[in-house]
């Protein structure tokens, strides 16, 4: 298997990042949500640029193409995209207290199921250790929860209904006590 390599995200992967995206949602959703699911998930999932902006977004590359991307927050925005109609929450969080977010994962459908998650993951959270944080917390999609359960997280609350023009898409938000650098 290749070796794959990472680096932080810059402002002119965005179109090569959003077209990751759109692939992850129409490709890696279905199974969990309906169509019409699939197709309202894409107002509230995406890129908030503002983490490549922070240099806090990850790319992992394979076979020279984006396999995956994620990153992690030190802002309080749980979730969301650029385009989503979910609000954003600029301000810092204190590591002593709050938990750091990890947001916008996504792995390319073609490299699915091949470590690629799991990598992201890792070096998310190796950021937010860094940066004094302890805990983490996200809000997973239901096709993302099997890998998020198997890196630690747990539910920590009941199943969300985002709700795009009448069309009712679950997210569950999930977090994680880190122990130690991953």
């Amino acid at each position: 298997m290749p070796p794959q390599t990472f680096r932080l995200a810059g402002m002119d992967d965005l179109p090569a990042l959003h077209e990751v995206m759109r692939r992850a949602i129409e490709r890696l959703q279905t199974g969990f949500l309906t169509a019409e699911q699939v197709r309202a998930s894409h107002q509230v999932m995406g890129l908030d640029s503002q983490l490549v902006k922070d240099g806090t977004y990850f790319i992992v590359m394979r076979d020279g193409r984006i396999a995956g991307c994620g990153g992690w927050s030190f802002r309080a925005t749980l979730y969301g995209g650029d385009a989503s109609m979910v609000a954003r929450a600029p301000e810092s969080l204190d590591p002593a207290c709050d938990a750091a977010r990890i947001r916008a994962m996504y792995t390319d459908p073609d490299f699915a199921r091949r470590g690629v998650g799991r990598q992201v993951m890792a070096l998310c959270e190796g950021a937010a250790w860094d940066a004094g944080f302890r805990r983490t917390e996200m809000m997973a999609t239901m096709a993302g929860m099997p890998l998020y359960r198997s890196c630690g997280y747990e539910p920590i609350d009941a199943v969300h209904l985002a709700s795009i023009e009448g069309v009712e898409v679950p997210l569950q938000r999930m977090g994680k006590q880190l122990a130690a650098r991953p």
